[in-house]
């Protein structure tokens, strides 16, 4: 197959199914008894970054549509997580434990078949000391659990060596999240979302995954 073809297509399929999951986080959002927002990036910010990252994926995997439309299904996990985190400060159990269980599925297939399971379990485990120990010292919450439910889906997702390059973009990415939140409010008080920049150093880990 044509690569360029493939990703162009892939595209399209992508900005479908962007549109098709900001309905759902819509729907999903008035569940959990929060009002979705209809701003701009709100609105159009998951076809579009959808649409960009299947291209990205449809180039890169065009010999494999088998791998590319179960990696594509990931993408789409974490693009939602990016988007609703940003809008609602909140990682949906409803999102995460249907993806965390077919991650865990992939995993097993994979040899090693607990190399997977086990890097979700220490990542998991990892994000949750992080929050207890965060929130005893500071107060008041650090991470919330839903973090702690994405960094085992990373885990799950990525195995080892990888789960280590995505978590380091992630913590790079909140940094620097952190300090434009900083600059652009002029204050110290508040808190960021870190969930979408676990998921962007996620999407980085699963673009450079080996092939199994």
């Amino acid at each position: 197959m044509n690569p360029l073809a493939v990703a162009i297509a892939w595209a399209v399929v992508g900005a479908l199914a962007g549109w098709v999951m900001r309905w759902g986080s819509v729907k999903l959002a008035r569940l959990e008894g929060l009002e979705p927002g209809f701003k701009r990036w709100q609105v159009y910010g998951p076809p579009i970054v959808s649409a960009a990252l299947f291209a990205v994926f449809g180039y890169a995997l065009a010999g494999s549509p088998s791998l590319l439309a179960l990696r594509s299904i990931f993408v789409l996990v974490l693009v939602q997580v990016i988007f609703f985190d940003f809008e609602h400060h909140l990682i949906l159990d409803r999102v995460m434990f249907p993806a965390m269980a077919v991650a865990a599925i992939v995993s097993l297939l994979s040899h090693p078949w607990w190399a997977g399971l086990a890097t979700g379990f220490g990542a998991g485990l990892l994000f949750f000391l992080l929050a207890a120990g965060g929130s005893a010292l500071m107060k008041q919450e650090a991470l919330g659990f839903g973090d702690v439910k994405l960094a085992i889906f990373m885990g799950l997702l990525l195995g080892v060596p990888m789960i280590f390059s995505a978590l380091f973009y992630g913590v790079l990415f909140a940094g620097i999240g952190a300090i434009a939140f900083i600059v652009w409010h002029r204050s110290l008080k508040g808190n960021i979302a870190y969930g979408p920049y676990l998921a962007a150093g996620a999407l980085l880990g699963l673009y450079f995954l080996p092939l199994p």
